[in-house]
């Protein structure tokens, strides 16, 4: 069986009201994940609900996790409200920054970067009414 690591989350600029206003988190992820970042087996049982996103049986290949599908994690289990506030097109919504052990995703190469036990993952929306 392959190992599990644990991600730090941090949601911020008001992401936090998504994620039942918790500021701080983290997740316990496999090392090794479905290719087609299927969510539908969550690795703790704890809050598991009998409907999410991606409830299609995943096509048996597998791939080391990255951020790509911490994201689609995050929207199956953790995020509480208004998915189309956090995800569009597969991806993270435009005005979220997202940063990996502080440095800017884009630099680490986005939904490709391989998730390392204890990286923390910050998330931050610029979007603001006025």
């Amino acid at each position: 069986m392959a190992g599990m690591m644990t991600i730090k989350l941090v949601f911020s600029g008001g992401l936090e009201l998504l994620f039942d206003n918790e500021r701080n988190q983290s997740v316990l992820i496999p090392s090794f994940v479905p290719s087609d970042n299927s969510t539908h087996s969550p690795p703790s049982s704890s809050s598991s609900t009998s409907s999410s996103y991606n409830d299609t049986p995943s096509t048996g290949e597998t791939k080391a996790a990255d951020l790509e599908y911490l994201i689609y994690h995050l929207r199956d289990h953790l995020l509480k409200e208004r998915p189309e506030l956090f995800m569009e097109n597969g991806t993270i919504r435009p005005g979220i920054l997202v940063l990996i052990n502080n440095t800017d995703w884009e630099l680490e190469g986005e939904g490709s970067y391989q998730l390392r036990n204890n990286d923390e993952i910050v998330f931050i929306s610029t979007l603001h009414g006025g």
